[in-house]
This record gives structure tokens, sequence and C-alpha cells, in this order.
């Protein structure tokens, strides 16, 4: 375990006039708060934050960081609190450690919403100072490094929110030998059986990989220094995480990839990157369509080099990147490179390179804009840490988006107006229909009519949030005001039946009070949108407008009255299966998402439906956020319930005699019944099975994907 003074020697490297008594003090107060506090590990707690100090020292940030990770878990694990920080240690270091502290004294619906809750937290900690998102790396950098001392189901928890979180932010922040750790930690938790194998595979090869890499580095080097270049030449194996990857998309082996080593050229000039590049093709064939010049378009994380891809010594084809040694210390650094010291509060980056992390405030926006916590989490998977592909305007601005983006993505980036009537768009002058991918290096120009309006459908191919949000918030509104006027529709049939002109009724202001204070709502409007959603029923308007006389049926008062969503659901139908309770009440309508096909211990969220009581989705699936929130509720399965769903999963597996009855064999050692069966062989050696089965709970399935994991020849075994 590091010393206090061996992070104050490490800081004096790059802050030579560092206050060593304040890190010292850092030190003792964190000791202290953590003394007789335990890992799971059993190693003393007071470690981790050591550790997160310590690498925080090699991204070479501030004393006011390296303070801040010794005591970012004192606030949530002990006594002390924010303002005792404060007092003892200021208020930008208190900032800090508030930023990185979880939200760990609020009650929350589950650990989705809690993980999302903390990431908004963090979102507007880091708008005001980048060093919380940083030392927040480096927490859970540490945190996976030692995770192998949880609980199986913690480690996937964890291991899956690293992957789908903090390795793209790590990326977007530039900090490359963040993100290949994290990604391939996150790879052992999440695949341990195809990590173990790869692993295995990748070990057999690494002496003659080693070998070839010396060569080829020898080669490139003496040309280089032949033709007056000062280069510094290395080259290393692709992480596994990509490895595995790229079978995964390509499927196929680790034998059929080959471009699995990469070579890395660091000069003294932007001039000298294109003059090496120029000898590097010259010596070996470049392969077509392989190169990319992050030096004059460089990435949003300000990342730059070149990229080619050539066939090589024995025809293997080999990746290599040339860059400058500035370009080389913000690829390994990312945004830590960029950090301005001053006398006192540093919260950000040089003015320069600011506007090259417009991501962050965009962070910032779309918080204020997702009512949500789980939707804006969701959103910011997508947009931010998806691959990027850069497009150019009429006038030639570049703009970067995701993957897979549209000419509707394009449109809504530039206006809202402009993304509502899109009908189309021109591509390098080409008509083109909205469902088309965006390509490096196109040029778009948007195709309008107002007579356009923005349709459901767009949400199955449209990529960024904005886009999304923008579509999602015109068909809600659109939901309004259809449910305003399907909900006048209910309320004029019943005044009819009873004799009452609603054209009167609302001309009469008292009146119009009376009924709004007694069903609790705003407006008029709001009433109509009750009654359209189904949230009040036209009769309880009824009773409240004519009171039933003594003769009639009695009034329920309305302290027990019961609930009116519960009621609109439950009148088209008296009873269901007992599995879901919505508000304590057991007997309502259900029915079961296809899209996500929920099952019993994960949780879910309900969403009422009109005529047909409330669909059931698991918490986070995306066709879930496409619903008004509005018809959100809270549901939880019914303990006492015991019921089967049906699931599927997806085997791959090396395809020999046999393989097939093994799996078989596994479901019926487990007495699970296999409803259906879908096998094929592929070319390429592997078989694929989808199998369908009735499933009672996520522990049951998480047993049988196991058992079959760990039949012999199947290599991956997931949910679909």
């Amino acid at each position: 375990m590091l010393t206090a003074e061996n992070l104050v020697e490490r800081l004096r490297v790059y802050q030579p006039a560092v206050d060593a008594r304040l890190i010292l003090k850092a030190y003792e107060y964190s000791e202290r708060a953590h003394a007789g506090q335990q890992r799971k590990s059993g190693d003393p707690y007071f470690v981790h934050p050591v550790s997160v100090a310590g690498i925080l020292t090699e991204l070479r940030l501030d004393a006011s960081s390296v303070c801040a990770a010794l005591l970012h878990d004192v606030v949530e694990d002990t006594l002390a609190t924010t303002e005792d920080i404060e007092a003892a240690f200021g208020s930008e270091i208190a900032g800090l450690v508030d930023g990185v502290t979880k939200l760990s004294k609020i009650n929350f619906t589950s650990k989705e919403d809690r993980a999302a809750e903390n990431f908004r937290k963090m979102v507007m900690a880091m708008a005001q100072d980048i060093r919380v998102l940083l030392v927040k790396l480096c927490d859970r950098l540490d945190n996976m490094r030692t995770l192998e001392h949880m609980k199986r189901e913690a480690q996937e928890r964890i291991a899956r929110e690293t992957l789908e979180i903090y390795a793209p932010l790590a990326n977007r922040l530039g900090i490359a030998s963040f993100k290949t750790e994290l990604e391939d930690l996150s790879f052992r938790y999440l695949e341990p059986k195809a990590f173990e194998d790869l692993t295995i595979a990748v070990a057999k090869t690494q002496r003659e990989r080693e070998r070839y890499i010396e060569d080829v580095n020898r080669v490139i080097g003496k040309r280089l220094a032949e033709q007056g270049f000062a280069a510094d030449v290395s080259g290393r194996a692709k992480h596994l995480y990509s490895v595995w990857r790229k079978m995964q998309s390509h499927d196929c082996t680790l034998e059929q990839i080959h471009d699995l080593i990469a070579f890395r050229v660091i000069v003294e000039s932007v001039s000298d990157c294109y003059a090496c590049l120029g000898v590097v093709h010259s010596m070996w064939t470049p392969v077509p369509g392989r190169f990319k010049d992050y030096i004059a378009l460089p990435k949003p994380n300000m990342y730059q080099s070149l990229h080619t891809t050539v066939i090589g010594p024995d025809s293997e084809r080999i990746e290599v990147q040339i860059r400058t040694h500035d370009m080389h210390r913000v690829a390994e650094r990312g945004i830590a490179a960029h950090w301005k010291y001053k006398e006192r509060h540093s919260g950000g980056v040089a003015d320069a390179d600011a506007k090259k992390f417009g991501w962050l405030r965009q962070l910032v926006e779309w918080q204020d804009e997702f009512k949500d916590p789980a939707e804006f989490l969701e959103g910011v998977k997508i947009d931010l840490f998806q691959e990027e592909v850069y497009v150019f305007t009429p006038k030639g601005d570049v703009k970067v988006f995701p993957r897979g983006s549209t000419p509707i993505d394009y449109a809504y980036s530039i206006h809202s107006k402009l993304g509502d009537h899109i009908v189309g768009a021109r591509v390098n002058g080409k008509l083109e229909q909205l469902r088309y991918k965006l390509r490096n290096g196109d040029v778009i120009e948007v195709v309008t009519a107002n007579t356009q309006q923005p349709s459901k459908g767009w949400l199955d191919f449209v990529i960024t949030t904005r886009a999304r949000t923008r579509i999602r918030n015109w068909l809600r509104q659109e939901e309004r005001e259809k449910s305003i006027r399907l909900g006048r529709e209910l309320l004029e049939r019943e005044c009819q039946r009873h004799s009452i002109s609603l054209t009167k009724l609302l001309k009469d202001d008292h009146e119009v009070r009376r009924m709004t204070e007694a069903l609790k709502v705003q407006t008029f409007d709001e009433l109509l949108l009750a009654l359209g959603y189904g949230r009040i029923d036209a009769h309880d308007v009824i009773d409240v407008i004519a009171p039933q006389s003594d003769d009639g049926k009695a009034l329920v008062p309305s302290s027990i009255k019961e609930n009116a969503v519960a009621r609109a659901v439950r009148k088209v139908i008296n009873r269901d299966d007992g599995a879901i309770v919505l508000n304590g009440i057991d007997d309502v309508l259900v029915r079961y998402a296809k899209c996500c096909s929920p099952l019993p211990g994960e949780d879910i969220l309900g969403f009422i439906t009109r005529g047909r009581g409330i669909t059931v989705h698991r918490r986070g699936c995306g066709k879930a956020f496409d619903a008004d929130p509005e018809r959100r509720v809270e549901i939880t399965w019914d303990a006492k319930a015991k019921i089967d769903r049906e699931v599927q999963i997806k085997v791959t597996a090396t395809n020999k005699t046999g393989i097939l009855a093994d799996v078989g064999q596994t479901f019926s050692d487990l007495k699970v019944n296999v409803i259906e069966a879908n096998c094929r062989a592929g070319d390429d050696g592997r078989a694929i099975s989808l199998f369908t089965f009735n499933c009672s709970d996520m522990a049951k399935l998480r047993d049988v994907m196991r058992a079959i994991g760990k039949v012999r020849g199947v290599t991956a075994v997931e949910r679909i």
C-alpha cells in the first residue's frame, strides 16, 4: 500500500509546489474514518481509497483530486458529513467528494433507478468540475481490479454497468488505458467461459506473436531511420475484449481474425506523420478502405492519429498507427493531458480545448429534458458511447453522429422543426430514404414537406438521443390531445345518459371548480385527460355533478374510495392470474410485453393500456421508453403467485456429433420442458440453437444457462 510520502513524491514529479501537509492530512483523516472497516477480500478498507489516489497520480492530476480520492468514501461509509469535509479541507475538495458520493440516503424503487440517479448526480457535478468524473473512473477501476471477492450476482451487475457506462466514458475522455482494462475486466466476469477460452487460445501463440512483433518493429524502425525519421516504434496484441467482440460481430473463430496486432509509430511532427505513412505504404500493400485520418478529423475525445491496415510480413494483416509525441500523450491520458493548473481552484480544461468536450454540456442539457433517470441513462448509452461517423453539411461543416444514424438524426441535430418535417435527404446529391445509414464523408441536405409529421415508426431506426426525445415528445403531445378528445367523448356520452347538458355545465364556473376539486385535478383539460387515460371513470364525474338520491345507491366517502387507476383497469375484466401487485391491489388485468419477456425476479414497470389493463415491461426495456411517462405505474411481482413464463435462449456450440443430445440431456436433468427448438449448423464449424421453454423466475433461468454453458463444446449461452 502506498504511503502519504509516496503520493507526495509522485505529485512532485509534475506539480513541484504541491502542499505535502494537505496530502498527509487527507491521508490520516481517511485512515481514521475507515478504521475497523474491511473490504470483501478481508483487507482494511483504507487500502481502496489509497489505491484510487495512486491511480490518479498516474493521470498526473492535482493535489485536490488526490485528496478527494483519499476521502471519496468517507461521507458514504462513515459518520463524517460533507460539511465536515468542507470545514477540514475547504469547498473545492468537499465539492469533489460530494460529486462522487452516491445517493445512499434516498429510497429508489430499484437498483437500476439508483444507478441512473447516481449517474445523473455525477453529471451535474462534473459539469462544474470534470475531476469528479476522473475520480469516479479511478474508483471504478480499482473496484473492478478486486471484483473477484464479490458474489457472482454482484460481479455481473457491476461488470455490466462498467462495460455500458464507465468504459465508454473513459473512451470519451480519451483515456485509452482505462478503457481497455475496464473492458477486459468486465469481459472476464460477464463471459467467464469465453474469457478463459480466449485467454488460453491467445496464450498458445504468445511467444510466436512476440517474435513477430519484434521482427516487424525492427523492419519499420530501420526503414524509417534510413529515410531520416526519428521514430519510436512499438507493437502490441489487441486486448481480449476487442478480439472477442470482433469474433462475435463477424461470427468467426480466433484463427479467422487477421489483424490481431497493432503497431505504433511516434514521430516529431504532423508532416512526419504523413511522410511516414508513405514509407509504410511503400513497404507493404495497404488494405483498401482501412485508412483513417484522425489528424485532419480528430475524434470527439481529441484523439489524433493516422490509422492504416497493411498486408505485412507472412501475409499477415497488421494495423499501423502514426502520431506525434503530443498526440500520444493525449491518447494515453485524454482530458487529463489538457489539464490547466492554477494557484487555487481548477475545474476545467484549457479554453482552446473546452469546445472539443461539448458532449459534457450536452449531458447536462439532456438530464434537464428527461423526467425518468433510467430513460436519461439509456439515452447516454446510445448517443455518447457508440462509434462515430463523420458527415458534412452542404456548407462543408463537419458533424459527428453515432454509427447507424440516419437523415432524421441529422435533421433533428440542426433544428426540431427540420426533423419534424423531414421526408428524405439528398446524400452526395442523390435522394435517399429516411432509413439510410449515414457513412463517413457523406454530404447531407435535408428535404422537408410542411405536411410531414413525426411517426412512431421512426423510433425503430433513429439513433441519437436528441432525435428520439423530440419524436417521443411530439408523439406524447399527440397522444395527450387524442386522450383529451376521447375523454370529452366519454363524458359527453355519460352526460347524455343522465340528461345533463355539458355545454351548460362548462359555462358554470362554480360547478367546474367543484368538479375539478372533488376529482383532484387542476383544470378541466386535466380531467378530460384523466378520463381518456382511464385514470378516472365517467361515472365518478357524474357522481359529483349529480349525487344519487336517498332511494338510490349509497355514495362511498372519498376517504375510502378505491384507487381510480385500479378501478378503471378492473372494469375491463374481473380478475387476472394474480401475478402482479399494483399499489397493494393484486387483482388487476395484466399482459406481458413480448419485446422483453419479463420474468419473476426481474425489476419491472407497468404501463396502462386502454382496454387491456397493464402491460408489464422489464425496467430498462427500450420499448418501455417509447410509452408516455404519465401512463407509467409502479408494480411488483406477487410473491405468492406461481407462474411460468416463456423464455428463449441462444446456444452457440462447436458443430460436433452428440452436442445437441448433451444440451437436451442438460434440460432434462434440470426438469425443464423445451417447448420449441430451432437448430442450424454453419459453414464455420459452429452450431446455433434457439430453445424456448417455460421458466418460473430469473434464478431458474440463470441455473439453466450456467448448466448449459458447462456442456463440453458450448461456447456461448445468451438470453434472447
